[in-house]
């Protein structure tokens, strides 16, 4: 997890920068987070960018390098920090503009610095380590991303008949079924920042079922989707669930106007629908199947 923020920014002393960094340093500590100013870099780092070693010793702080997130305003500390595996956030500002920051090797460049806090930074480290984003909690529930450490969890869950009778299984093959949640993770996280999720009881940990919003081919509006294990219904869970999920998309992803597609004869999705406040739109079908179509404002 995110334990250090080290700001190497050669201007950081600016008065203008002052006050919004400060701030950043109070909201970064109140969770947990040491923050690090400095003009320098890492020591073993330095001859790579051609700089001289000015003002920071990792050493100093005792740190464990996986749980560090560098934010740099220099493309040649940049470069040289993600060179030796280091976590790195490009900074651009108005007085850095010359710097060219190389297309394809960053996942993000902060363009407004202003704007960071410990949020923002902590979803930039979790996506540079390749940690779940934690989407939200409920009372009961925690939702955050899939990782590929969840699919045992899936299979056991999908072995219940129940659930397979009115929604897809997983791959037969365990492999094809890794191979496809990494190609989600890359393809969907990466590119939306949203889609589905995986839904975990807070009391117990256990992965209990799968709940998102994502976008069917053919549709102009997101899909809500959800799925809550067998030992886990009739409790309440999928209601809290995705209702939460329904605010977050209202709120957070700025949707004004979701769907949901039933197969015809699943009159607990159904129900659960009417109950969310969507109303059945028309019926179709699709590859053979056919669906009950629930829309609703959000």
């Amino acid at each position: 997890m995110l334990g250090r923020v080290v700001f190497l920014l050669r201007e950081y002393k600016r008065t203008d920068w002052r006050k919004r960094l400060e701030a950043l340093a109070e909201d970064l500590e109140a969770h947990g987070v040491v923050c690090v100013f400095a003009e320098g870099m890492p020591q073993e780092v330095c001859s790579a960018a051609g700089q001289e070693e000015t003002g920071y010793r990792e050493k100093e702080y005792d740190a464990d390098r996986e749980s560090i997130l560098y934010v740099a305003d220099s493309a040649a500390v940049c470069k040289a920090l993600s060179g030796e595996g280091c976590y790195v956030l490009p900074c651009r500002h108005e007085r850095n503009q010359a710097e060219v920051f190389e297309s394809g090797m960053y996942f993000y460049v902060i363009e407004q610095p202003e704007e960071m806090d410990y949020e923002s930074l902590d979803m930039a480290y979790r996506r540079l380590a390749g940690l779940p984003w934690e989407i939200l909690q409920t009372r009961r529930c925690m939702i955050r991303e899939t990782t590929v450490e969840d699919a045992d969890a899936f299979y056991q869950i999908y072995e219940e008949p129940d659930i397979t009778l009115y929604m897809e299984g997983l791959f037969a093959d365990r492999d094809e079924e890794i191979a496809y949640m990494e190609d989600y993770i890359k393809k969907v996280y990466y590119f939306y920042g949203y889609g589905m999720w995986t839904v975990v009881e807070k009391e117990s940990g256990r992965v209990i079922g799968r709940a998102g919003v994502s976008w069917r081919e053919g549709f102009d509006l997101p899909e809500l989707g959800f799925m809550i294990g067998v030992p886990w219904q009739r409790q309440g869970y999928a209601y809290e669930v995705c209702g939460a999920i329904l605010a977050y998309a209202r709120k957070e992803l700025e949707m004004t106007r979701v769907q949901a597609l039933v197969l015809q004869g699943n009159t607990k999705s159904a129900r659960l629908c009417e109950k969310l406040g969507f109303a059945k739109q028309r019926e179709i079908n699709l590859e053979g199947n056919d669906y009950m179509v629930f829309e609703m404002d959000l």
